[in-house]
Protein backbone atom coordinates (compact mmCIF):
# COMPACT_ATOMS: atom_id res chain seq x y z
CA UNK A 1 0.00 0.00 0.00
CA UNK A 2 1.38 3.37 -1.11
CA UNK A 3 0.77 6.47 0.66
CA UNK A 4 1.19 9.68 -0.44
CA UNK A 5 1.41 12.87 1.88
CA UNK A 6 0.71 16.17 0.74
CA UNK A 7 3.32 18.59 2.67
CA UNK A 8 1.36 20.99 4.40
CA UNK A 9 2.90 24.21 4.72
CA UNK A 10 1.40 26.99 7.13
CA UNK A 11 1.15 30.91 6.23
CA UNK A 12 0.72 32.88 9.39
CA UNK A 13 -0.92 36.28 7.98
CA UNK A 14 0.03 37.93 11.16
CA UNK A 15 3.54 37.06 10.78
CA UNK A 16 4.90 40.20 8.87
CA UNK A 17 2.34 43.33 10.03
CA UNK A 18 3.48 41.89 13.37
CA UNK A 19 7.22 41.84 12.70
CA UNK A 20 6.98 45.56 10.90
CA UNK A 21 4.96 46.99 13.95
CA UNK A 22 7.76 45.67 16.66
CA UNK A 23 10.30 47.55 14.37
CA UNK A 24 8.72 50.26 14.14
CA UNK A 25 8.68 50.05 17.86
CA UNK A 26 12.25 49.21 18.45
CA UNK A 27 12.89 52.69 16.09
CA UNK A 28 10.85 54.07 18.87
CA UNK A 29 12.54 53.00 21.73
CA UNK A 30 9.22 51.72 22.75
CA UNK A 31 9.71 48.00 22.42
CA UNK A 32 9.04 47.30 26.31
CA UNK A 33 5.36 48.56 25.66
CA UNK A 34 5.14 46.88 22.42
CA UNK A 35 6.15 43.62 24.39
CA UNK A 36 3.21 44.36 26.60
CA UNK A 37 0.61 45.11 24.30
CA UNK A 38 1.23 42.17 21.69
CA UNK A 39 -1.40 39.64 23.43
CA UNK A 40 -4.39 42.56 22.93
CA UNK A 41 -2.87 43.62 19.43
CA UNK A 42 -2.82 40.19 18.31
CA UNK A 43 -6.40 39.95 19.06
CA UNK A 44 -7.29 42.84 17.47
CA UNK A 45 -5.28 41.60 14.11
CA UNK A 46 -7.03 38.35 14.16
CA UNK A 47 -10.11 40.14 14.50
CA UNK A 48 -9.65 42.06 11.59
CA UNK A 49 -8.52 38.98 9.47
CA UNK A 50 -12.19 37.58 10.23
CA UNK A 51 -13.42 40.08 8.98
CA UNK A 52 -11.55 39.19 5.65
CA UNK A 53 -8.76 41.64 6.02
CA UNK A 54 -5.54 39.99 4.92
CA UNK A 55 -3.24 42.47 2.96
CA UNK A 56 -0.21 43.06 5.20
CA UNK A 57 0.02 46.93 4.78
CA UNK A 58 -3.45 46.93 5.91
CA UNK A 59 -3.21 44.87 8.83
CA UNK A 60 0.33 46.52 9.55
CA UNK A 61 -1.53 50.04 9.81
CA UNK A 62 -4.45 48.92 11.30
CA UNK A 63 -2.25 47.30 14.17
CA UNK A 64 0.02 50.39 14.73
CA UNK A 65 -3.32 52.73 14.95
CA UNK A 66 -4.75 50.49 17.37
CA UNK A 67 -1.49 50.01 19.52
CA UNK A 68 -1.20 54.09 19.32
CA UNK A 69 -5.06 54.31 20.77
CA UNK A 70 -4.08 51.03 23.50
CA UNK A 71 -0.46 52.97 24.66
CA UNK A 72 -2.59 56.37 24.73
CA UNK A 73 -5.14 54.51 27.37
CA UNK A 74 -1.92 52.87 29.07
Amino acid sequence: MTRTYAKMVEINVLEKPIERIKQTCELMGIADRFDRALPELETFLEAEIAQGEVRESRLTLDGLCYLRQLLAQA
